[in-house]
């Protein structure tokens, strides 16, 4: 039987996982084939509202489409209210942004296949060492 802390592993990596398929959404946004039209038009506060919602993104327990969609909406409503650029900016990176949910949910599924290979691997390896010592 798996110890405890092999969930506690499955865990970190599920967080790792998701933090990397936010990462790459930021990375697609930059590099992706209209990445040098963003390029040019990306400000700090942008950067800054995307570094935002993927620390939230990091934290989430879950990533789903609507849990997705509402840190992105969250973010952009902490930015409106601050008045870091325009109204009309705002809402085209958060539209923007939302339009890479496709992406997101194409790394997130290969991040949660590795990450299901991963701890299958590590409760095989606990069987037979557990097997060997009995």
């Amino acid at each position: 039987m798996p110890k405890k802390t092999d969930s506690a592993k499955a865990i970190k990596l599920a967080v790792l996982g998701a933090s990397l398929a936010g990462i790459a959404a930021g990375a697609y946004f930059v590099f992706g084939p209209k990445g040098k039209k963003h390029r040019e038009h990306a400000k700090a506060w942008a950067i800054k509202m995307k570094g935002e919602v993927v620390e939230k993104l990091e934290t989430a327990k879950e990533i789903t489409e609507p849990i997705y969609l509402n840190i992105i909406d969250a973010v952009t409503k902490e930015y409106k209210k601050g008045k870091k650029a325009s109204q009309p900016e705002i809402e085209a990176l958060a539209n923007d942004l939302k339009k890479h949910w496709k992406t997101m949910s194409k790394l997130a599924i290969a991040a949660k296949a590795d990450l299901a290979k991963s701890t299958k691997s590590v409760v095989k390896t606990v069987k037979k060492a557990t097997q060997k010592k009995a």
